[in-house]
């Protein structure tokens, strides 16, 4: 009998493997100038089979971060103190160890990926969804009614305006050491605005 942990790890492997050539293929030639039956042969395996492990295109790049879906609803999760305040705590300690999802890193790779995320319309779209379902999961940890709905709505936005100008400006040329303390002073104002004026429920302790 088979061991199921030995199957989960190389089911693992397959995702990352396909993921990375196909990401190496779209940075070399262009997302669309790329099928999925180009990037199952450079991965030596059928189209059917890649569409087990990928339901569409997209899918092959957002993998790279599948990881960080619902990781707000997490942090808030594990949080003592209130939501807002964790999520600050995090962002800020992604800022100081160049996190990719902060979009303060330079390395070539990272902004290669950016790049080919950023410049893509459909992968733009893509990563909507995944943004959605990270937003649901926030708002049900917040409580799940309309408040933590609007709640979560901010805070998403928040985390994704900061992240991309971050990205922008190290894209255009500046450096991480210079562009870091603005982007931790421009994320304590973000969220103590977004404290201030969140409801009184939502201010409080996150459990």
């Amino acid at each position: 009998m088979s061991d199921p942990g030995l199957r989960e790890r190389k089911k693992q492997r397959m995702y990352e493997t396909v993921s990375d050539i196909a990401v190496r293929l779209f940075m070399e030639k262009g997302f669309d100038a790329v099928s999925v039956a180009e990037v199952a042969a450079a991965a030596e395996i059928s189209k059917p089979t890649l569409f087990r492990y990928f339901p569409a295109k997209e899918d092959l790049v957002l993998y790279r971060i599948a990881d960080h879906e619902g990781e707000a609803a997490r942090v808030v999760a594990a949080a003592e103190g209130t939501a807002v305040e964790a999520l600050r705590r995090h962002f800020v300690a992604g800022l100081e160890r160049g996190d990719p999802v902060t979009g303060l890193s330079d390395h070539p790779e990272v902004l290669a990926f950016h790049a080919l995320l950023y410049g893509t319309p459909s992968l733009v779209a893509r990563a909507h969804t995944h943004q959605e379902r990270s937003e649901a999961a926030l708002a049900e940890v917040l409580g799940g009614d309309l408040d933590a709905r609007l709640a979560a709505g901010q805070i998403m936005a928040v985390l994704r305006v900061l992240a991309l100008e971050n990205w922008r400006r190290i894209a255009a040329g500046e450096r991480v050491a210079d562009v870091r303390p603005d982007a931790v002073a421009a994320a304590r104002r973000a969220f103590g605005r977004l404290a201030a004026g969140l409801p009184p429920h939502l201010r409080g302790e996150t459990r």
